[in-house]
């Protein structure tokens, strides 16, 4: 029996089957938002552009649109590439303060190339102030762990930003107080985040450590030889 039509001259049959995945996947995120209503949302992800990777949405929990960038979770996945797993049932916190149940999971395509993401956010805040007044009625005070906070919204600096000044509570002083040693390591984690995946990524840091974008090409590319090396 014969194969299947060839694929056009000059196309890339990876990324056709990746786009059909895609597209097949946009419809249904109205579906299932529709089905847990308005306290639900339901993003489908391109990490191939991981810039403006929301390609299809339904729902306003966390007030992004079409075109909007991913959350530090969605770069961790980039950075894990085809050794990314899906994210279940765990708790987030936005900005303003709202406490999210989300799932994601990894799109990939029948060669097992992870190339995006759908997932699952629930507000879930009015649940949990409900469980903490009825644990106050009943004399128990113990409730859920803090949730970390995460950055979500169409632009991605905002998010680039969040996850480099999220490295500084973990040190007392400015940025231009670190050690060689300390922005090495720095670049490694950021690197290990998917940050430098990201168009302009290096100037975005380099700015936000007042470094030079040629010493923060240094530092990356370092950064990397030492990863390279503990493999």
């Amino acid at each position: 029996m014969a194969d299947g039509p060839a694929a056009p001259s000059g196309t890339d049959p990876a990324r056709t089957e990746q786009d059909a995945i895609i597209a097949a996947l946009s419809p249904v995120v109205d579906g299932i938002a529709a089905t847990f209503g308005s306290f639900c949302e339901v993003v489908v992800h391109d990490f191939r552009r991981p810039e403006r990777s929301v390609v299809a949405l339904a729902g306003s929990v966390t007030g992004r649109g079409v075109g909007g960038s991913m959350s530090e979770i969605g770069m961790k996945l980039l950075a894990a590439g085809d050794e990314a797993h899906d994210e279940l049932n765990y708790l987030t916190r936005t900005q303003d303060g709202k406490l999210l149940k989300s799932s994601t999971m990894v799109l990939r395509d029948s060669a097992g190339t992870a190339f995006g993401a759908l997932c699952v956010n629930l507000d879930v805040t009015a649940v949990h102030q409900v469980h903490a007044l009825v644990g106050d009625l009943a004399g128990v005070t113990a409730g859920p762990e803090a949730a970390p906070t995460t950055t979500f919204g169409d632009d991605i600096s905002a998010v680039l930003d969040s996850i480099v000044d999220a490295r500084r509570l973990h040190r007392p002083g400015p940025w231009t107080q670190l050690t060689r040693e300390e922005r090495l390591e720095l670049f490694r984690d950021l690197d290990r985040q998917g940050v430098f995946a990201v168009r302009g990524a290096v100037q975005q840091v380099a700015g936000r450590l007042g470094i030079s974008r040629a010493s923060a090409y240094n530092y990356l590319a370092a950064a990397r030889t030492d990863r390279a090396a503990d493999r």
